[in-house]
């Protein structure tokens, strides 16, 4: 077992050092012989928070440049999409540490994703949450990141209970909430809201639909060699 961030696991995930692992959802386009593991996920329906774009522009159509933190793959790709697909802007993009300030010394926009993302300061700065925007064009839910098993460990994984790990999670919220209230600073309250209404784990219709959809444009914008249909584990 390892807690490595997501965009880790998908490496170890491709060279068969775990036989599952939660993934960022690109990773699934790029590795062939894995299927998901079903009605689990780590998405958001509408505002998540914890994946924004940062500018001083006024307007996504003046932004050029494009530093992104790359700590998860999926968002990435997202942002990419989100300006050639729904602003009609290819942008230039560059990998770079989540430093907002130095991030946006170099370019007009920056991508940042997780605690960075919800405690830097921001100022007199435009600050865009890639779910909403990405509901605001397809009226879709998006998900980030989901289990990915080999197929060839198919029955071991299905004894996992992935749903009930996730329940038990969300029993222990004050817990949690707690914990991240002494590392990040922020109130309680928005650390509580945070987990209950920004952050979706299950995969209901609606959000694979939204999954779906975003393979099929990563794949017109050349971000991934296919598109093939989302395969739950066993099937």
């Amino acid at each position: 077992m390892t807690d490595a961030a997501p965009a880790r696991c998908g490496d170890m995930l491709a060279r068969g050092l775990v036989e599952a692992a939660l993934v960022p959802v690109i990773e699934y386009q790029r590795l062939p012989e894995v299927s998901v593991v079903p009605g689990v996920c780590v998405g958001a329906r509408r505002a998540v928070r914890s994946v924004v774009l940062v500018t001083a522009c006024d307007d996504l159509r003046d932004v050029r440049t494009l530093a992104l933190d790359e700590s998860s793959r999926t968002s990435a790709a997202l942002a990419q999409i989100i300006f050639r697909e729904f602003v009609g802007r290819d942008v230039q993009t560059a990998p770079a540490s989540p430093d907002v300030k130095a991030m946006l010394a170099e370019h007009d926009a920056a991508l940042i994703i997780g605690d960075p993302a919800m405690t830097f300061a921001r100022g007199n700065l435009c600050v865009y949450d890639l779910a909403v925007l990405w509901r605001e064009f397809t009226g879709l839910g998006f998900v980030f990141a989901m289990w990915m098993a080999h197929e060839s460990a198919a029955e071991a994984v299905r004894r996992v209970d992935f749903a009930g790990a996730r329940d038990e999670g969300l029993a222990r919220l004050e817990e949690i909430v707690a914990e991240y209230e002494r590392e990040l600073g922020l109130p309680r309250a928005e650390l509580r809201a945070y987990l209950t209404q920004n952050i979706c784990f299950d995969l209901n219709e609606e959000m694979r639909a939204g999954l779906e959809l975003f393979f099929q444009l990563a794949h017109k914008h050349k971000l991934t060699p296919g598109a093939r249909p989302l395969r739950m584990l066993g099937e």
